[in-house]
């Protein structure tokens, strides 16, 4: 048998190997997006019951308590409340990680600025600064990409919360058959020696004293990101600020069939 022979037959085993491994990496994932779906589905109904009856105590029967059991009470209700809107998340990070994608050319300009006004308005006390620059035109499912920029940019609003002057800043350009978009705040940052639990699941970067939220909003850009061929990254500086960049496939073809 030649050696061209062998490196052939090698190459063929791996590649067999690779597509077992492959397959069944897409069988686990499959197996725990239905868990963590069925998990947060079924769990929801008990919690609310929970957080409804819990409310009727606090707003009918608190009179017939003590402060101590007020304050029990108050504690059960506001816990209560936060397991629902952790479920909730998990429920929508299981729920579009497993929806079909339906690519088109996108409008991103138009696409930032609409989810920026659907977007909870800033507090009447400070100045939030939006800055648009270049926003090359992208090929993706316009609900899912909508869905990252309101979470960026609802985490941009929320970090920079402590400003009374705020600034966000958009921007992209074309590299090599993609499109490349940054947004930038003047926020607190983060310390970049926690980078590697930026995108996790339920990893805050900061107390939720500070900042409130479910620890699930930038793993769920993140899969949005990648089922659309590209990828997300963040740097920042405590007290500095924070950026954030990922890609997109451009309006053509090879951009189109780059969409999974």
């Amino acid at each position: 048998m030649s050696k061209k022979t062998i490196e052939k037959n090698e190459a063929e085993e791996l590649r067999r190997a690779l597509d077992e491994r492959t397959a069944q990496l897409r069988t686990v994932t499959e197996e725990l997006e239905k868990f963590s779906y069925s998990v947060s589905h079924d769990l929801r109904a008990p919690l609310r019951a929970i957080e409804g009856f819990s409310r009727i105590l606090l707003e009918d029967y608190s009179g017939k308590l003590d402060e101590e059991g007020q304050r029990y009470l108050t504690i059960l209700d506001a816990s209560s409340r936060k397991m629902t809107r952790l479920l909730d998340a998990l429920l929508m990070f299981s729920r579009l990680g497993r929806q079909e994608l339906k690519p088109e050319p996108l409008n991103m300009r138009e696409l930032v600025q609409s989810v920026w006004e659907k977007l909870d308005s800033p507090s009447a006390l400070r100045q939030v600064e939006l800055k648009l620059g270049n926003l090359p035109d992208a090929v993706g499912d316009a609900a899912l990409v909508g869905q990252i920029w309101e979470n960026l940019l609802g985490n941009a609003i929320k970090f920079t919360s402590r400003k009374d002057l705020a600034s966000i800043e958009i921007s992209g350009e074309c590299q090599s058959g993609q499109a490349v978009y940054w947004i930038k705040d003047n926020g607190v940052g983060f310390n970049m020696k926690a980078a590697d639990q930026l995108f996790g699941v339920f990893q805050k970067l900061h107390p939720e004293e500070e900042f409130e939220g479910s620890g699930i909003g930038l793993a769920l850009v993140q899969r949005l990101v990648r089922r659309h061929s590209g990828d997300i990254r963040g740097e920042a500086e405590v007290g500095k600020g924070a950026t954030f960049c990922f890609q997109l496939p451009v309006p053509n073809s090879l951009g189109e069939r780059a969409v999974k």
